[in-house]
């Protein structure tokens, strides 16, 4: 997402499935071994193959999968390590993190607010736990699919039909 702004943006699929492509401003502080290239950037990224992957197969078109769904980002930022290592939101400093999780929960409230879904799925237990924090009391399922990321040992033995299973459980139509 750093690169192109887009969730899980990987960026052959943004480019060529999702169709999207724009200048991305680089930021002044970044991390020599996190380079942000935009649409330029050549590294590929596993998760954002799997995902995108699976909605191309599964729905052959975006505006057939985005008819259905809308993906975004409970933190839409990138905290790097000195050793060049991505931070999660789960793992700053609780001085950091709870101002920052204020703000991403009201941020998700708005969203489901304004978009009205029925369901919120986070990807992940990070994305889920704190949707199911941040939405108490709104009248929305909460859900939970596996994150696709290749540290996730279950997400390397076929994510797309894995999660397949995972939202059919929840009620939710393919």
């Amino acid at each position: 997402m750093a690169q192109t702004g887009i969730p899980f943006g990987e960026i052959t699929m943004v480019k060529n499935w999702l169709k999207l492509e724009a200048p991305v401003e680089i930021p002044d502080d970044t991390h020599p071994k996190k380079p942000i290239l935009g649409f330029e950037c050549k590294r590929s990224e596993v998760s954002g193959q799997r995902l995108w992957g699976w909605a191309r197969r599964r729905y052959i078109t975006p505006e057939r999968f985005f008819s259905r769904y809308f993906i975004a980002n409970y933190c839409p930022l990138l905290f790097i390590e000195p050793t060049g290592r991505n931070r999660t939101p789960d793992n700053l400093p609780i001085g950091q993190r709870r101002p920052l999780l204020k703000i991403c929960d009201l941020a998700l409230r708005q969203t489901v607010e304004l978009l009205k879904p029925r369901h919120v799925i986070g990807v992940g237990q990070f994305a889920a736990s704190r949707a199911g924090q941040a939405l108490t009391g709104m009248n929305v399922c909460i859900g939970k699919i596996n994150h696709p990321s290749p540290a996730n040992p279950r997400a390397n033995r076929g994510w797309g039909k894995l999660v397949e299973g995972e939202l059919s459980a929840m009620g939710i139509r393919l």
